[in-house]
């Protein structure tokens, strides 16, 4: 050991240099490990909001859009498309929509915001077949109802509004999504209505 004088301000100095760089280091350790909890871009854009513009859709035709990975129906009702749905309540299982598939403001009779545009999930509730559309030709699944939607894969069919008809497999009434009017030709899937 030897008996030289120790100098403290050089001893001050390496250890506070020392904890600055240890410092940084671990900083630049911890940026990309915590950024790396954060959700990827692409699983963001898979529940974003999605926009669709309704501006020439035509009395009883139905466009699609995906939203979080799904189909998502739009179609522009006709006069008779929303007067027949009060016609075969008796043959639903859920007319009244008692089961939650659909936000609190689309428990009315065309499950809807505005009662000529329906929006449903395009999934059937039995087992995620997708059903088909039959505008004027429901008649030959169901007797008396022209227009609605059958699902090949089991036989369960809905109304125009997705209410699921009695002694079919599905058990529940179609998906509601979320969605808003941004204006009248302008529907964003994935937002709550608040009106």
């Amino acid at each position: 050991m030897s008996n030289a004088p120790v100098d403290n301000s050089r001893r001050r100095f390496l250890t506070v240099t020392t904890a600055v760089v240890g410092g940084a280091g671990a900083v630049g350790a911890a940026v990309p490990f915590i950024a790396s909890w954060m959700p990827s871009a692409k699983a963001k854009s898979a529940g974003a909001p999605v926009e669709a513009d309704i501006s020439k859709i035509e009395p009883g035709q139905m466009i699609r859009v995906e939203w979080r990975g799904k189909p998502v129906w739009i179609i522009s009702r006709t006069k008779e498309m929303i007067d027949g749905l009060a016609k075969h309540e008796d043959k639903l299982r859920d007319p009244a929509s008692e089961v939650e598939q659909q936000p609190s403001w689309a428990k009315n009779r065309g499950r809807s915001i505005k009662e000529d545009i329906f929006v449903a999930v395009g999934i059937c509730t039995h087992l995620g077949c997708s059903p088909g559309y039959y505008p004027g030709t429901f008649e030959e699944q169901v007797e008396g109802v022209p227009d609605g939607f059958f699902c090949p894969c089991h036989g369960s069919k809905f109304d125009m509004a997705g209410r699921v008809f009695a002694g079919v497999p599905a058990p529940t009434n179609l998906v509601i999504p979320p969605y808003k009017f941004l204006n009248d030709t302008t529907i964003v899937i994935g937002l709550e209505d608040t009106a």
